[in-house]
């Protein structure tokens, strides 16, 4: 569930069959009797059309004959239609009603967007600026997230390394502990210029570490020299010649990805 504010209307959106779903019960709450538009909304012959031919689309077991005979109805001075009518006469699953904490009638965006067209162009194209802008919201912190798991597969691979080829035979789980964080700290310093301990020191009001705050390029790069770094440890590549090596390429890889001149983080 989301929440986008339109104008000064905060509006719901829910994920609904992996679809977005957005409440038409929002749009209309600020206006006197506004739960009534959605009825007289779905009274319209112009929207039964409309949702007849979404459905068609986008439902294999939408109830055409059903459809039809509504639509024939459609427009009449007796005609009645809700949207639990809709949903239980032709099996829609465009428009959905949902109860609890954040009930109300919901309706994909394709629907939603027709719906606040109708009740104001102007409002509608507030709804679709605001929708987008939380859609690029949603898939830049995706494209994060899969960037910051992408660099904890490769930490393992890293510390796998590191337990093949660095740590003695015998030792403590703690030794081995010191171990890790001492080969994870050459990839601290190689790109950040600072061990975990010292980011933590600088800034003891932030939560998680200083991986967490990295940007999508420096987790790019990280990722990679997690994977050059196992390389170098099993080439047997002592621990200070990798750190200048790791260095070097930190600041070449981030120049091409931040195209701006770099960042020198060793002198």
């Amino acid at each position: 569930m989301a929440k986008i504010k339109v104008e000064t209307t905060e509006i719901t959106i829910i994920s609904h069959n992996e679809k977005d779903y957005i409440s038409l019960t929002d749009m209309v709450r600020p206006i006197e009797n506004g739960l009534a538009l959605i009825e007289k909304w779905l009274r319209n012959k112009n929207t039964i059309e409309f949702l007849g031919i979404w459905e068609k689309m986008y439902n294999p077991l939408f109830n055409s004959p059903e459809f039809e005979g509504i639509k024939m109805e459609a427009g009449l001075n007796r005609f009645i239609m809700s949207v639990k009518q809709w949903i239980e006469k032709t099996h829609a699953i465009g428009i959905i009603a949902k109860a609890g904490r954040y009930g109300g009638t919901y309706a994909h965006k394709d629907l939603a967007f027709e719906f606040a067209s109708w009740v104001s162009p102007q409002f509608k194209l507030y709804l679709i600026r605001e929708f987008q802008r939380l859609k690029d919201d949603e898939q830049k912190q995706l494209a994060w997230s899969a960037k910051r798991e992408l660099s904890k597969i490769n930490y393992r691979i890293h510390t796998d390394a590191i337990k093949a080829n660095l740590i003695p035979s015998e030792i403590t789980n703690q030794q081995a502990a010191i171990k890790y964080a001492d080969e994870a700290d050459v990839l601290n310093i190689a790109m950040f210029g600072m061990t975990a301990k010292q980011w933590r020191e600088a800034n003891p009001d932030k939560k998680g570490n200083i991986r967490d705050y990295a940007s999508i390029n420096e987790l790019i790069c990280l990722s990679n020299m997690e994977n050059i770094n196992a390389v170098f440890i099993n080439d047997g590549i002592p621990q200070p010649e990798r750190l200048i090596k790791l260095n070097r390429i930190a600041i070449q890889q981030m120049r091409i990805l931040e195209d701006t001149g770099g960042r020198y983080l060793l002198k």
